[in-house]
């Protein structure tokens, strides 16, 4: 997945519309991208940091800044858009030709989607109405951000995390403050999602300061400063500890007695139809997500469809191996109960697995450009999921290179136990996802279009896109014969594929047909055969993430179809790397645009019927 964890910006209100200008457009589209570039920018300092962009980009000053959580910081965001929804709408788009046009299309799409979805003014809006919950809030990324993102290499930037540090304090109270406002307002998270959050906020409350992530690193940070003095790194260290002490700790606690304030009010139900406007918000949150106008039953139905059909092939695969009793989740949960299939849950197991995720995106990178024109230039991490929010984290996610090749991409796996939720088949098809030829190469092409408007190149990504690549990705692994002389890593494609298909009925079945938390868990368990505690997780996950979901398969179909019009249309001339470049150099696009680019790209190869 790539969300901010991977930020996704097309459902947040950070992600509005933002744009940078160090690249022409029309005179008047660029003066209306100029202005909210620097307005949405100076809203979002931890999105600057992580693309390391000037603070002339930035809208001014950003190091020693978190974003403002409360509700006004909320409406001034959400302003920003409308404004530039306005300004958008005044220009005659029959007046823009070539890229202009492209960018117009996404931009005004990006911010029509988002404006809706922060038209509910609870949580992060219609995609994420609960503000905490097991996988939403502060808690659960800033804490990463500081460690792994805010660079300390001098003075400056030593006092620049101190003052975020306080700023986090900040953070969690606004949030808490927020919280209680929607709970008066009848929007509270289910129980389950309240004590997925207190149990990570209580066990983050429960580290001694000295010993907390955010000293130690800090003091490790420190360490490896030159021209700080020994004295000085002291003093910074012990300031880190007293504001982790005095500070965040406090506001920890205030936040946990909020949430268990509220606790005894929350209800099991885990949909969003039961919310005000429940019906009306996942309608918007659907639309934002798969950029199409798709009906929940439509989606239902068309994962109910591939969920039939991938078990069947699963099936072929397994009986032509010896394993023929059972059902295909039995059989698949079998499978990855043999011991030839298993990395243990300790330093050593977790360590080869590491390895061989390694070796996997070295083994396709080599030959990317068997399938690609374009290709990626950027450094790719293999990294563990930080074991401080591993236990309400994905299974894996991506998180983007900095823009100025300081950081490498980073592909982050959630090894909390291995033994159970890893099996070795399953692994290359979550390298292919998350790594190459899958979010990394395709985040990666996208930052290193130099042509792009750095609106496309950095800024806004949309979910059906970017999953839909994804997932997209793991299928064109396959058909490059990675699975040629494995055929279990096949089934684990396949079961990954599956799991996708799965996704689609269960956010629908959750959020549109009111079905339980055990439904949809005991429905995806039977699609997929899947780990129960990974599948716990997941079904959670979509209960405070309406739509989301959604993205991955909406978005492999429809760059399927794609591709299969352009074959049809272009005979022995359909060229695959053409075609992948017409995806990929263009950057992430709502789907009715890429579809777009890709009749472009057919119009200008000589097919066998002239077009």
């Amino acid at each position: 997945m790539h969300i901010s964890r991977r930020a996704l910006l097309g459902a947040s209100a950070a992600g509005l519309v933002l744009a940078a200008c160090t690249r022409p457009a029309g005179p008047e589209l660029g003066a209306i991208l100029d202005r909210v570039c620097t307005e949405t920018m100076r809203e979002a300092p931890e999105f600057a940091t992580s693309l390391a962009i000037s603070e002339e980009q930035a809208g001014g000053r950003y190091m020693d800044r978190l974003s403002d959580a409360s509700k006004e910081g909320f409406l001034r965001q959400r302003a920003i858009g409308e404004r530039a929804l306005t300004d958008l709408r005044r220009l005659n788009r029959a007046s823009l030709s070539g890229q202009d046009a492209v960018t117009y299309d996404v931009v005004i799409t990006a911010i029509e989607n988002s404006v809706a979805a922060a038209g509910f003014e609870v949580g992060g809006g219609a995609g994420a109405p609960y503000l905490v919950t097991q996988l939403t809030g502060s808690y659960t990324g800033i804490p990463d951000f500081l460690v792994s993102q805010h660079q300390v290499t001098n003075r400056e930037l030593a006092d620049a995390y101190l003052s975020r540090l306080s700023a986090y304090a900040r953070v969690l109270d606004q949030e808490t403050t927020r919280m209680g406002e929607d709970v008066a307002a009848g929007v509270l998270a289910p129980d389950f999602a309240i004590d997925g959050a207190l149990r990570q906020l209580t066990a983050f409350a429960g580290i001694a300061p000295a010993e907390n992530v955010l000293v130690a690193t800090f003091a490790q940070k420190l360490a490896q400063v030159a021209d700080i003095a020994d004295a000085d790194k002291t003093a910074l260290a012990q300031r880190a500890q007293a504001i982790v002490a005095d500070e965040i700790l406090p506001a920890y606690q205030r936040q946990i007695a909020a949430l268990n304030g509220v606790r005894p009010q929350a209800t099991h139900d885990a949909g969003i139809w039961k919310l005000p406007r429940g019906e009306e918000m996942y309608a918007v949150s659907l639309r934002n997500q798969t950029t199409t106008s798709m009906t929940p039953d439509e989606i239902h139905t068309m994962g109910v469809e591939l969920v039939a059909s991938l078990n069947a092939e699963m099936d072929t695969i397994l009986r032509a191996n010896g394993m023929t009793r059972g059902t295909v989740a039995e059989r698949v949960r079998a499978l990855s109960r043999r011991p030839d299939q298993i990395y243990p849950s300790t330093p050593a197991g977790r360590e080869r697995l590491l390895a061989d995720l390694n070796a996997q995106v070295e083994a396709i990178k080599a030959r990317m450009g068997e399938v690609c024109g374009t290709l990626a230039r950027a450094a790719l991490e293999i990294k563990r999921v930080p074991e401080y929010t591993e236990a309400g984290a994905p299974g894996g996610y991506y998180q983007s290179a900095a823009l100025d090749g300081s950081r490498p991409g980073a592909y982050y796996i959630n090894l909390r136990d291995p033994a159970t939720e890893w099996p070795k088949f399953t692994l290359p098809t979550l390298t292919y996802h998350e790594g190459v030829p899958g979010h990394h190469w395709q985040i990666s092409i996208q930052q290193e279009a130099g042509e792009l408007p750095f609106i496309r190149s950095a800024l806004l990504g949309f979910n059906a896109y970017a999953e839909g690549w994804g997932l997209y990705a793991e299928q064109l692994a396959d058909e490059m014969g990675m699975y040629a002389n494995d055929p279990f890593g096949k089934v684990g494609y396949l079961q990954s594929a599956a799991f996708r298909a799965s996704r689609l009925v269960v956010d629908t079945g959750i959020h549109a047909k009111r079905w339980t938390r055990e439904q949809a868990i005991q429905s995806m368990v039977e699609a997929t055969g899947d780990q129960e505690s990974n599948i716990v997780t997941e079904i959670e996950r979509y209960c405070v993430w309406p739509g989301q979901a959604c993205g991955y398969m909406v978005g492999r179909q429809a760059l399927l179809r794609m591709r299969e019009a352009a074959r049809t249309a272009l005979g022995a001339n359909f060229d695959i790397k053409g075609f992948h470049d017409a995806v990929l150099t263009n950057g992430s696009t709502p789907l009715s645009v890429t579809e777009n680019l890709v009749q472009q790209w057919v119009a200008t190869v000589s097919g066998p019927s002239g077009g």
